[in-house]
């Protein structure tokens, strides 16, 4: 009897490839022997993601891409996974036929026994999509032990221990989710839905995962979940975050350790306190301002305004000086005004970031934003779009230019064509720009290596090596 072959697509954020890891030992762990080429499958396994228009359009052109090497090849079975198959199901499964399955979250827990089934012929029907948050109790201390009946992706299910993470390729920095699901009802976002209610990770099981990597060659753990600064809540353990961190930090062979997804209401003295002083936290802070006009906050269903955001960075910066900060904006929200659009530059322009995303506003079903008055007509804000994307590109490569003669340690990703690739410690993975060694050739990916910022290339950097301190 031969193996079933299999490659996974992973799409979207740092919180699905944890998800794809999970399912790849599940898949192995059945029976299933994973492939690094969709070309060598005989199923595709895409994990989607369902976050906003473009990136739901990416999905299906994967998935129609996946079933287009059906009959071409070794492909027979294409099923699609994530955040896209949970929010849609049956719907999906209707509209995209190319598709041979559409999976949920709560298929995860025997995904290989779903898998032979589809393998065989065998029609496994899609769910009916509904709202997750209503599946765990409102109070957020009762939800761990009625958590034990449901699969939520990122947490052991009831049935069984947890599954042992495949990882997909080898390198030095790896997401690890610390909880799953939302609290907060932003107007203007559709996750909780699907991804239910906020569920803090045991600490232990993070500090055992992490563990496991560090000895599996990772050396950055990337502490992931839709809420980060949310973590422990449900735990009954004031400052658990904290206490996670201090505990990580003990593990031996890992090097850095970066927390992302924190929401700056939510962030305490002594989160800051720690991140800036524990060894292995890199000072990074993943700020979600989302915008600075304190009327156009209040209908996100957010909090804060120019001086509060200011200050939070004072603090981090006074006990950080080089601290690495990056957030996202959007902006054509309904009832956005110029002088909202105005305060929201102003405040860019003074908090000197090292990244800064924007999103133009775009309606997402089962979200309080589609009905409300004041929405914007598109050229309006496709030009909204334009202006402040244009000023946050040239306020991080202005940023940039300030690391020019800073020391830095940088994390080596890669080497192409003798320099060294990596990421100094202010860059989180793929999305803040690269810090790279000209003459880095005897470098390993994985090292640890110090130098000066010499010069910059838009966001990126390039330094000189230097001897440790």
């Amino acid at each position: 009897m031969t193996t079933t072959r299999v490659h996974i697509v992973s799409l979207g954020c740092a919180r699905n490839d944890v998800d794809s890891e999970e399912l790849a030992g599940r898949l192995e762990a059945g029976g299933f022997a994973l492939v690094d080429e969709p070309e060598d499958a005989e199923a595709i396994v895409v994990n989607t993601c369902g976050f906003i228009e473009s990136a739901k359009k990416d999905s299906i052109d994967t998935l129609l891409a996946a079933s287009d090497l059906k009959g071409r090849g070794t492909t027979q079975r294409v099923v699609a996974v994530g955040c896209m198959a949970e929010r849609y199901g049956r719907e999906l499964a209707d509209a995209l036929p190319e598709a041979d399955a559409v999976l949920g979250f709560d298929d995860y827990e025997n995904i290989d026994d779903k898998l032979r089934l589809i393998m065989s012929g065998a029609h496994v029907e899609a769910h009916t999509p509904s709202d997750r948050r209503r599946l765990l109790p409102l109070a957020p201390a009762q939800r761990q032990a009625a958590a034990s009946g449901i699969v939520i992706p990122g947490t052991a299910p009831a049935s069984g221990p947890r599954a042992v993470r495949k990882r997909r390729g080898n390198a030095p920095s790896a997401p690890v989710k610390i909880a799953s699901g939302c609290d907060r009802r932003c107007a203007f976002c559709a996750i909780p839905s699907f991804r239910g209610s906020f569920v803090s990770r045991p600490l232990d099981d993070i500090v055992e995962e992490v563990t496991w990597l560090a000895d599996h060659g990772v050396r950055e753990a990337f502490l992931v979940s839709e809420n980060s600064s949310s973590y422990g809540k449900d735990l009954g353990e004031l400052g658990a975050l904290e206490s996670l961190l201090h505990r990580l930090n003990g593990i031996e062979n890992l090097d850095w350790i970066r927390v992302s997804y924190l929401q700056p209401a939510e962030i305490r003295p002594g989160l800051v306190e720690a991140m800036c002083s524990i060894d292995k936290v890199v000072p990074y802070f993943d700020l979600s301002f989302q915008h600075a006009a304190p009327a156009v906050l209040r209908r996100m269903r957010r909090f804060g305004d120019p001086d509060s955001f200011l200050g939070l960075l004072d603090r981090i910066r006074h006990l950080k000086p080089d601290a690495g900060v990056r957030s996202n904006v959007i902006v054509g929200f309904p009832g956005e005004t110029d002088a909202d659009v105005q305060t929201l530059m102003d405040f860019a322009a003074e908090a000197r970031l090292d990244a800064l995303g924007v999103f133009a506003y775009s309606d997402e079903e089962g979200t309080e934003g589609l009905g409300l008055d004041g929405h914007l007509p598109q050229e309006v804000i496709d030009e909204r779009f334009e202006q402040v994307s244009e000023l946050a590109n040239d306020l991080v490569d202005l940023r940039a230019l300030e690391r020019v003669g800073e020391r830095v340690r940088v994390l080596v990703e890669s080497i192409e064509d003798g320099v060294a690739v990596g990421r100094a410690e202010h860059q989180g993975p793929e999305v803040d720009g690269t810090t790279s060694f000209a003459h880095g050739a005897h470098h390993r990916v994985g090292d640890l290596v110090w130098g000066r910022v010499i010069s910059t290339e838009g966001v990126d950097l390039m330094a000189r090596e230097e001897a440790p301190a």
